[in-house]
This record gives structure tokens, sequence and C-alpha cells, in this order.
């Protein structure tokens, strides 16, 4: 009986014998158990392309996926930020004259005057002005 593997002639000139290989398609020298493993591997071949076929319009599978990361993702970092934002409007619109705050750069001063969206404090002295998103936090009120 010849192998089951002969070689690749077109594609193997110059090369050894051993280099290239293919199975033979003859049905006629297979024994039983290769004509069931070849039938079980077409079979499972043919299963796969179906598979292939038909999850190219199903789109909607993969829905579910999509709005369960998209919630996460509006939970875990939008909601949050919201939240923060919310507060520091609420803390930079209770600043009142005689508070004492805290810039973003680390400068701590007492608010003297209030002047649309500017604050004006006084740092020992001298005075600077200031846009109230520029607030970090409110250090001490007046009434404390």
């Amino acid at each position: 009986m010849r192998s089951v593997l002969t070689p690749l002639r077109a594609a193997n000139k110059g090369l050894d014998e051993t280099a290239v290989r293919i199975p033979a398609f003859r049905p006629e020298a297979r024994s039983d158990m290769e004509a069931d493993a070849l039938t079980h591997f077409a079979t499972y071949a043919g299963f796969l392309f179906a598979q292939e076929t038909t999850s190219g319009s199903s789109a909607l599978g993969s829905l579910p996926f999509f709005l369960i990361v998209g919630g996460l993702f509006y939970v875990l970092l939008i909601l949050p930020q919201r939240r923060r934002r919310k507060k520091a409007e609420e803390m930079r619109s209770g600043i009142e004259i005689g508070d004492e705050v805290r810039t973003i750069g680390g400068i701590i001063g007492t608010v003297v005057r209030e002047d649309g969206d500017e604050f004006t404090i006084d740092i020992g002295g001298q005075t600077m002005r200031v846009v109230k998103r520029a607030i970090a936090e409110k250090t001490r009120s007046e009434e404390e």
C-alpha cells in the first residue's frame, strides 16, 4: 500500500522530498478508520463553514455585550466625574467674601472681592485675581 502522503510535485521542484507533502485523495485506498476520520473532519469543517456564514448576520448577538460595556463605562467613569464637577461647582458658588481658599496652584488666600467669574484674594498684603475655576477648595469660612 502506498503512503497516504505524496510529495507535491509542482511546488517541490528542487526541494527535498520531505519538505512539502499533501494528503493524496484516493478513496479506494483508504481504510475504514481513515474514511471515518475524513467523514468526521468534513462534517466538522462544514459546521465551521456554516457558523462562519451565519455569524456575519448576527450583529444583534454582540449588542448586549456592547450595552453592558457602555453601561459600565458610564457608571465607572462618567457618573463619578459628574458628581465631582457638581460638588466643585456647589463649593465655588458657596464661597463668600472673607473665606480662606486654596487655588489649584497651591496659593492660599482670603477672598476680598468677587467680580463675575473672578475672585480677588489677599495673600498676605498682596492681592491676586483668580478665576473661580482655579479655586480647589475652601479651607476656612468667615464664621469659623
